[in-house]
């Protein structure tokens, strides 16, 4: 067997993601936790993004799991979040008003066409709590200015 390979990863992966910001807007930033789908953990990261609004800080993570998977080359992805809004928009459900998020959703929309089958879930918080962890570590970094 060759030690390197150019398949595919294949599988669905998960994608906890959490954005948030303190103020809103205010110091802001984002966590995701990439998994397997039977929970294994395969990455996690979080950053500040300065100063932002909550849903702007949804959607970078958003962005940032996509851009992972892309990476990655994934080709399956499910997407974990407790943003209402921006899983109902990522569905089609809600039109995207305001003019701050519509680049960042017009960005999603390819990235997710990019990799292939990217479906979204809405999820309690309690489900998505390493991913809350995650941005509350990135918006303390953005508070202090560590970000």
């Amino acid at each position: 067997m060759l030690p390197f390979s150019d398949a595919r990863p294949t599988g669905r992966i998960v994608a906890y993601i959490d954005g948030g910001a303190r103020g809103n807007p205010g110091p802001a930033g984002f966590g995701v936790r990439i998994e397997e789908a039977d929970g294994t953990l395969i990455d996690e990261f979080a950053e500040s993004i300065g100063t932002a609004t909550n849903n702007v800080a949804e959607y970078r993570a958003l962005l940032a799991a996509l851009e992972w998977a892309k990476r990655h080359q994934r080709e399956q992805l499910h997407v974990r979040s407790d943003s209402l809004l921006l899983v109902q928009q990522m569905l089609g459900n809600y039109k995207v008003k305001n003019a701050g998020l519509q680049p960042l959703h017009a960005k999603a929309r390819v990235l997710a066409r990019e990799i292939g089958k990217v479906t979204f879930e809405h999820v309690g918080r309690a489900l998505n709590a390493h991913a809350d962890r995650l941005a509350n570590t990135a918006m303390d970094d953005a508070s202090t200015g560590q970000g």
